[in-house]
């Protein structure tokens, strides 16, 4: 019973103490490595959503079923650096007054496609001769095996009468 007594009046033994010690410092270090990864993971979530829309030019400008090149300034942040970039692409006005806004670039190996009639297709890649419809939909049997990409439209800045680009997704073949 004495031995009780004294270990209770003892406190915390030395090796409680230095594990307690450790534990915490690691804790700490822990915490300051994953702390500045916080904003990292929750930033795509916070831009996502409305405002990610750049006026590229007016519905009025457009004629059904010939596809224009628009080009459009995108004011982009990455890291610290921020800048102002040009982007183009070409917009087709559908039958049915819908808007296909494409990207430019081939979808084989990233060289600027060109515009001008040949045949049944419009669009033309030089780098490899892969060639397009004008709804961006490859000629069976080139290089390019998927269609061009496309940009987002707001739905909203078409009712106003101006065509509004947002993001780039990939179209299945």
């Amino acid at each position: 019973m004495n031995d009780n007594n004294q270990k209770d009046k003892e406190g915390l033994s030395r090796r409680q103490f230095l594990t307690y010690a450790l534990g915490g410092t690691g804790a700490f270090m822990a915490a300051a490595i994953t702390m500045p990864m916080i904003p990292f993971t929750v930033d795509p979530l916070r831009r996502v959503g409305a405002g990610n829309f750049v006026e590229a030019a007016k519905v009025s400008d457009f004629e059904v079923g010939v596809p224009k090149k628009v080009e459009f300034t995108v004011h982009k942040k990455d890291g610290w650096v921020e800048s102002d970039v040009k982007l183009s692409a070409w917009v087709l006005k559908k039958q049915d007054g819908t808007f296909l806004a494409m990207s430019p670039i081939c979808t084989h190996l990233g060289c600027q496609v060109n515009g001008g009639k040949e045949g049944d297709y419009f669009f033309h890649c030089p780098c490899h001769d892969s060639f397009f419809t004008k709804d961006g939909v490859p000629k069976p049997g080139v290089p390019a095996t998927r269609p061009l990409d496309t940009y987002a439209i707001d739905e909203n800045a078409l009712k106003e009468g101006k065509l509004a680009l947002g993001a780039i997704s990939q179209r299945k073949a």
